[in-house]
């Protein structure tokens, strides 16, 4: 596989990027392009856990731990290319360390950072729910105070790491009536006293995903992470910072579908001469090279503005994440057109892309929401 350019976004990054570039990468060709996709859910979910150690002996997680989100960008790029399996564990140990950093609890710091950056505890974000999708404020899960407890009664779906993460990042409403104003965020270890593992959620692409439930769970009133009703608060300012990361993992999976569509149109034949002399396969190439430029320097645009110290991304990172992972659905399915029944094998890298790629258009903010949220900002400032 070919390393990430790091020429088109040089000006974005910063001393040290294209050390840690290279770094990834070579893990990626060296643990995970010749691993086969695991072939079942239970297979996916050993081999996560698996992932999961061999990523944190090799230090990949250390910019989550730094707040080096060019870095965290960097290195989803690199695993999405080679292994979108990958890519997802390292992404949810962000999701669910980042929001205890951004909180300034001392005592879950203290807990998870080191097991969580080298990969002897896995995480797990637990908002989504059944009817609260993009609607996050209509939670239904609640939490009380009962002395120095918390106790939390309801359910969760959709949540990646279900049943195998070590400690779940939980959102759930302490102020019905108050809706977003109402809601707090707690930790919540997997062996804590009435939390349950409900099923597995089975993506066509590998991907540990399942319900939990919570049945009068009780964690300490110490895992509440920042106040009550400032719960949704801290979600958002994690997701400000990681939707960037999510377009970086699109690029990585666009980049490995133009790589495999290059090499396919360089060597097959038809009708006496390679397909890349054809000028429709030729536009197909050109417009997936130009939309992944495009994508990369909107992703690490928005990286950088949080790398410099911005309260709020929420603008830049919405743009980022919406272009790119839009980006990267018509730079794979236009892959497949290329390679053509090659493209829909199984066993294909770009068949396995095509699986994994939609999924990015939908989680941590649907493509719909993105577009309200740009536009709430642009009406906002034209009014002001």
């Amino acid at each position: 596989m070919t390393a990430p350019d790091l020429a088109p976004i040089r000006a974005y990054l910063g001393e040290g990027h294209a050390a840690l570039a290279g770094a990834a990468a070579a893990f990626a060709d060296l643990e995970l392009a010749a691993r086969p996709e695991p072939p079942d859910d239970d297979a996916a979910r050993r081999e996560a856990r698996a992932l999961l150690a061999a990523m944190g002996a090799a230090g990949l997680y250390a910019p989550i731990g730094a707040g080096d989100w060019r870095g965290c960008c960097l290195a989803r790029e690199a695993l999405a290319a080679a292994s979108p399996l990958a890519d997802a564990v390292f992404a949810l140990q962000a999701l669910g360390l980042v929001p205890i950093l951004l909180s300034g609890n001392a005592a879950m710091r203290e807990r998870w950072l080191a097991p969580t950056l080298e990969g002897r505890a896995m995480a797990a974000f637990a908002m989504t729910e059944p009817a609260a999708g993009s609607d996050v404020a209509s939670m239904g899960t609640r939490a009380r105070h009962e002395g120095d407890e918390v106790v939390l009664d309801g359910a969760k779906c959709f949540i990646s790491n279900a049943g195998i993460a070590d400690y779940y990042t939980v959102f759930a409403s302490t102020d019905p009536a108050a809706g977003g104003r109402g809601i707090g965020c707690f930790v919540v270890p997997a062996d804590a006293p009435g939390l349950r593992f409900v099923r597995p959620q089975v993506l066509s692409s590998p991907h540990p995903l399942g319900e939990i439930a919570f049945e009068r769970c009780r964690v300490p009133v110490a895992n509440q992470l920042g106040e009550d009703g400032r719960g949704l608060a801290l979600g958002l300012r994690t997701l400000d910072r990681l939707r960037a990361t999510v377009g970086a993992a699109a690029c990585g999976m666009a980049a490995r579908a133009l790589d495999e569509a290059l090499a396919h149109a360089r060597t097959r034949h038809q009708f006496g001469k390679p397909l890349a002399e054809f000028q429709l396969v030729q536009q197909k190439l050109a417009r997936m090279a130009t939309e992944l430029t495009a994508a990369r320097l909107l992703v690490y645009r928005a990286a950088h503005a949080a790398d410099a110290g911005a309260e709020r991304v929420t603008l830049e990172a919405a743009m980022a994440k919406l272009y790119a992972t839009e980006a990267a659905q018509r730079i794979v399915d236009d892959a497949v057109q290329v390679l053509g029944g090659a493209g829909v094998l199984a066993a294909h890298p770009v068949d396995r892309l095509y699986r994994s790629v939609r999924a990015l258009r939908i989680y941590e903010g649907t493509s719909e929401v993105q577009h309200l949220v740009i536009a709430g900002i642009l009406l906002r400032e034209a009014r002001s």
